[in-house]
């Protein structure tokens, strides 16, 4: 009875051994099937996100789309209209970089939202120029004329350097870039200046005397530069418009890639051809 029931326990371990085995022999073709499956994704290209201002950054990123897709990169273009938020959304991993600013402006951001950002290129220069709807020189500006100014520090303190560069007004000594209204020694024509948020210095045209626009939005209201300005910055400006990324990223293959196709000849050509001087590339 004894060898009966060893029998029997013998017979049924050698059951669960070999149903043990088939099992584990089943899933194989499974877990290979797993795989294959998952191969594709392999091949799907890398999105990179950039946030850009309408024109005329978000128009030279159009320009290196397909550069990056033979690169085997996606690029993803978010839109903004001011100055504020491409920087938030890129510290806050949002989007992967973003193209925009002049380093002037980058590093107040920096200092004022203590925020890590970091340039990585430089790709082209906008010169600021002053606009006006009731003048047609800007030595026909009267006494007590109201200027609309960026109220952004960087760029209000280079609106106020560009009309002393044109006589209009005299700022103290080591200014800097950052200059305001109370860094004013010399204002002989008694100009008043209105800081305004960037995108409304167009519109403000109606309301003003004159108002130094920059670039990027005087080109969306449809303004030409160099047709337009009564004022306007030269090739040798210091601000020329860089690609942002945060410091971890900055190696990164995708933003290699990047850079390298916005500073293509094909870039260089878009920009000369189309903005034919009123942009200049800085690369």
């Amino acid at each position: 009875m004894k060898n009966n029931k060893k029998n029997i326990l013998f017979w049924l371990i050698g059951i669960l051994t070999v149903s043990l085995v088939l099992t584990s022999c089943g899933k194989a073709p499974s877990e290979n099937a797993n795989t294959n499956s998952d191969a594709p994704t392999e091949n799907k290209p890398s999105v990179l996100t950039v946030g850009a201002t309408p024109e005329p950054h978000a128009q030279i990123l159009k320009v290196v789309e397909p550069l990056l897709k033979k690169e085997g990169v996606e690029l993803k273009i978010i839109e903004f209209t001011d100055y504020i938020l491409p920087n938030l959304a890129l510290s806050g991993g949002e989007i992967d970089a973003n193209f925009f600013q002049h380093a002037p402006y980058m590093e107040s951001f920096i200092a004022s939202n203590k925020v890590k950002l970091e340039s990585v290129a430089k790709i082209h220069v906008e010169p600021l120029g002053l606009y006006s709807k009731k003048i047609n020189d800007f030595s026909e500006l009267a006494d007590g004329a109201k200027i609309s100014i960026p109220n952004d520090p960087t760029n209000g303190g280079r609106a106020l350097i560009l009309l002393e560069a044109n006589g209009l007004i005299k700022l103290k000594e080591n200014a800097g870039l950052e200059a305001t209204e109370k860094d004013v020694v010399e204002n002989p024509k008694k100009l008043t200046f209105v800081p305004l948020e960037a995108p409304q210095l167009p519109r403000s045209l109606e309301d003003v005397d004159a108002s130094v626009i920059n670039t990027n939005y005087a080109l969306e209201a449809g303004l030409n530069p160099l047709n337009d300005a009564l004022i306007l910055e030269n090739e040798d400006s210091p601000y020329a418009n860089i690609l942002v990324v945060t410091p971890e990223h900055s190696k990164d293959e995708n933003i290699t890639k990047l850079i390298k196709a916005l500073t293509s000849p094909e870039v260089k050509n878009f920009i000369n051809d189309k903005y034919k001087g009123a942009i200049i590339p800085a690369f």
